[in-house]
């Protein structure tokens, strides 16, 4: 952590660079990365629990209700793995226009 004089010489130097170079500063604020979006779900982990899930209704049918169970438990999970583990989006950058005030 800075001391206080530490944190004053740096807001100084800080204020400086603006007022000497505000291209410069403009260029480095724009570099910003925002938070990166969530993709889709994996279509195939999707696909997977599907078939689990008709396997499940397939082996209720004849009677197998605790394979049945099984079945759909573990379909349920593979949805929520397919959720958990989806692909994060790309960032973005920001551009200055896009700053809130007083960045």
């Amino acid at each position: 952590m800075l001391s206080r004089e530490d944190s004053r010489r740096l807001a100084q130097l800080e204020r400086q660079l603006r007022r000497d170079d505000p291209e410069f500063c403009a260029r480095m604020t724009s570099g910003r990365l925002e938070p990166a979006r969530r993709g889709k779900p994996s279509l195939s982990l999707i696909l997977t629990a599907v078939v689990i899930w008709i396997a499940a209704l397939i082996l209720g049918v004849l009677g197998w209700w605790i394979a049945a169970s099984a079945a759909a438990f573990f379909a349920t999970l593979v949805v929520v793995a397919a959720i958990l583990r989806r692909p994060s989006g790309r960032p973005r950058r920001i551009t200055p226009d896009e700053l809130p005030p007083g960045h």
